[in-house]
């Protein structure tokens, strides 16, 4: 018999009534009262449990079936009865249950609920409970719904490369690729795991006009804050012939699209996560959905944030970068919603963005979000090729080692822009889950690969 999903079951049970079927997946739960026992089961297709009935005068494996443990791989097969009165609509009366992989008492997720701390120490099995399960179908559903969205917005899906051999930040906090001790280098230069696609993006929208990159990033921070990993992944679109404006456009029409796609898409995870970790979540994101975001400049922010100061473990001035005090402040407090900040004073700033003519600040933007902070980096790039040397030079950078980059400017560059959206944070929001590590799947951060 052919295999049954029961996220299709569960779509329209009235469909499956009465019939026989067959269904696989993982026990969750098995209560019995001695004469019959129910299992939920779960096959990873749909948020939900199937329940499966199992009735000792009706079913001959009794005995041996309710010593299943939690975690056992197994197939059901019998017929689905509805259960309009009950809690679950419908309902599997066992026939035939064979056991593909069995569990034992050692399984290490008897209980209902465990620790995030306890289940980073086993990536491999922690998407078995529902808070990972809720988290990582909605980090699916958000993945597909950046790609759905630059499709329709006539952007290019580009891959940049995962070996560099410059530093779009200008930090120097990346991973250096070695090919074993004492050996050469492998590529004839030092070569290093990306912190960012946008230079090589930039290159390639001079050509393809609106392109985006959506893929792995390396940081090697010594961070161990809950926001930090050395290894996330990042959404990063570049727009030739636009300006900033363009930017924060494009920046807030993806977010209000993406948000809405997972809450049309994620209902059943989305309630769970409210429900367990964040009572604000859907209000929040459905606020979002609606309401236009709020725009201010840098300078016009600290003068909001300078009277706070006392309330703030660093007090801000201006030349100082937001932390994420301040930039919470800001969306929780004084606007209420999404916000765009913009011109930063240029030192504290990329070397990349463009200077604007008050000659002190630069054509940046950061998209703020409520409990979060910072989500979106972005800025209108510096097409001018003078201007972009003399600020290179001034922060110790050899313009030669950047020498394709500048030919973009030498042979019809023109205004673009772009942003870079840090992935995780973004399902973090989603979710309400306070940590980045509990929205990867396989966290990499200082001190911990495991």
């Amino acid at each position: 018999m052919k295999r049954t999903e029961i996220a299709a079951i569960l779509a329209e049970p009235a469909a499956y009534a009465e019939q026989k079927l067959a269904v696989c997946g993982w026990v969750r739960t098995l209560r019995s009262s001695g004469k019959v026992a129910f299992i939920a089961l779960h096959d990873g297709s749909s948020f939900g449990t199937l329940q499966v009935l199992l009735a000792r005068d009706e079913f001959a494996g009794f005995d041996d079936a309710v010593k299943l443990n939690v975690g056992a791989a197994i197939c059901v097969a019998g017929t689905l009865s509805l259960t309009p009165n009950a809690s679950q609509p419908c309902e599997l009366r066992a026939a035939e249950i064979t056991v593909e992989g069995g569990s034992d008492a050692e399984y290490p997720l008897q209980k209902k609920r465990h620790t995030p701390e306890f289940l980073r120490t086993m990536p491999h099995l922690r998407g078995r409970t529902n808070t990972l399960q809720a988290v990582f179908r909605v980090r699916a559903a958000a993945a597909q719904a950046i790609h759905s969205f630059f499709r329709e917005q006539g952007f290019f899906y580009v891959h940049t490369p995962i070996i560099s051999t410059g530093d779009a930040e200008g930090a120097g906090e990346q991973f250096r690729i070695s090919a074993g001790e004492g050996s050469a280098e492998f590529f004839g230069q030092p070569a290093y795991l990306t912190v960012s696609g946008q230079l090589e993006g930039e290159a390639l929208a001079m050509s393809l006009g609106k392109i985006y990159t959506f893929g792995p990033t390396f940081r090697a921070e010594d961070s161990h804050t809950a926001r930090h990993a050395a290894e996330f992944w990042m959404i990063e679109p570049e727009m030739a012939f636009a300006d900033l404006d363009d930017d924060m456009e494009l920046a807030e029409a993806m977010l209000k699209s993406v948000i809405a796609s997972v809450l049309r898409d994620c209902p059943a995870e989305l309630a769970f996560l409210r429900q367990y970790y964040d009572k604000e979540l859907l209000a929040r994101l459905e606020h979002v959905c609606s309401a236009p975001f709020a725009r201010v400049t840098y300078t016009a922010a600290v003068a909001l944030l300078e009277p706070h100061n006392a309330k703030f473990a660093y007090p801000i001035a201006w030349g100082q970068d937001l932390q994420t005090e301040h930039e919470r402040f800001l969306t929780e407090e004084i606007y209420c919603a999404p916000v765009f900040v913009t011109d930063y004073p240029e030192g504290i700033k990329a070397f990349y963005m463009r200077r604007n003519d008050d000659g002190k600040t630069v054509a940046a933007v950061d998209c703020l979000v409520p409990g979060v902070g910072e989500i979106i980096g972005g800025s209108q790039r510096e097409e001018r090729l003078p201007l972009l040397e003399e600020r290179m030079r001034a922060r110790g950078m050899d313009p030669q080692d950047y020498a394709r980059y500048l030919d973009l400017r030498r042979w019809g560059g023109c205004r673009h822009c772009g942003f870079g959206l840090g992935f995780e944070r973004l399902v973090m929001y989603l979710t309400g889950i306070a940590n980045i590590r509990d929205v990867l799947p396989y966290p990499r951060t200082a001190g911990s690969a495991v």
